[in-house]
């Protein structure tokens, strides 16, 4: 896992290439509205990304993370089947589903029955390298929803150079956003982390708890302002120092927002000693959110090398997977 959080980078530069040589057919009826299906590791890609172009996109954006699709997927539906291994058995579900009802398909996985599908039936498709973990291969499978957007006329070509500022970025900072990470790791040893940040960095943030989640093999929680404020504010009411909070910042954040995080800050201090702020760094929120992706991934890692784990290691879902498939 070591070798795949540091390839970053390098999986960022060859998904680039991939999506450069993507070909779309024309779609057959107006594209009025995208549903990107996927879940665990290749589902997030799809709700940062949604988040990063909703200031441009002229149709809605939904992501779907669940065996069924929204009843408005339709014909004129652009819809992003996200599956690393292929395989994954409720995004099979949704687009045998989207197939069903005419919807205008575009796979990004590495084979399995969804590549195999594509194939028979002639759908767009974007092959992606396989045999990794897929919430280790974020950057193959996120990078190609901007090249499938842009194919299909919905989005400029801006990200481009943004993804190319990313690269030089993150291999820049490389060795402080280790440190920085490695430092953060030790303070949420034995902690619960609570992850909070503006609301157009939910799906960073649910990044960050992911890879907790399953790298770190440790429970934690997240939420965005301001929607935190009008809810899970009222929860700290006691004193817990096993909560440890972390604020993903950036300097462009809502100037309301900012206060409101500062006053947030200033409540929960009361009941939790361990607040920790995390500023992200570029120009632009692809920049700034991939920053913030590839230091949540290396914090994860620490962490299960501070409690002496294997990161990799996923037994539960091979479990669980292996249960479903005797039902």
């Amino acid at each position: 896992m070591k070798e795949l959080v540091a390839s970053f980078t390098a999986q960022l530069r060859q998904a680039v290439d991939i999506g450069e040589k993507a070909l779309f057919t024309k779609p057959r009826h107006e594209i009025r509205n995208v549903l990107i299906t996927g879940l665990g590791g290749s589902g997030i890609g799809g709700s940062i990304v949604s988040q990063i172009v909703d200031q441009e996109i002229k149709v809605p954006v939904a992501v779907n993370k669940d065996y069924f699709i929204p009843a408005f997927a339709d014909q004129h539906t652009l819809v992003i089947v996200s599956s690393y291994s292929g395989n994954t058995e409720e995004t099979i579900a949704a687009m045998n589903t989207a197939m069903e009802r005419g919807c205008k398909i575009v796979c990004v996985t590495s084979g399995g029955k969804i590549l195999e599908t594509a194939r028979k039936h002639g759908y767009d498709y974007i092959e992606i390298p396989g045999g990794m973990p897929p919430r280790a291969c974020l950057a193959y499978s996120f990078t190609q929803l901007f090249y499938v957007l842009h194919g299909h006329g919905l989005i400029g070509d801006w990200f481009r150079k943004d993804l190319e500022t990313s690269i030089h970025l993150l291999d820049h900072e490389e060795e402080h956003l280790c440190a920085e990470a490695y430092y953060l790791a030790e303070k949420l040893h034995r902690k619960i982390p609570v992850i909070y940040s503006q609301a157009n960095y939910d799906g960073v943030c649910t990044r960050f708890r992911q890879q907790i989640n399953e790298n770190s093999k440790m429970l934690c929680w997240h939420h965005v302002l301001p929607e935190m404020n009008h809810n899970e504010l009222v929860g700290w009411t006691t004193e817990n120092d096993k909560l440890a909070v972390v604020f993903f910042r950036n300097e462009t954040d809502y100037e309301r927002t900012k206060a409101r995080m500062e006053l947030t800050k200033s409540i929960v201090v009361k009941y939790t000693p361990y607040i920790f702020e995390v500023y992200s760094k570029g120009a632009t929120q692809l920049q700034r959110s991939l920053y913030l992706i590839h230091f949540g991934d290396w914090v994860s890692w620490y962490l299960s090398e501070i409690k002496n784990i294997d990161a990799t290691e996923v037994k539960v879902i091979d479990f669980l997977k292996g249960e479903l498939g005797k039902i």
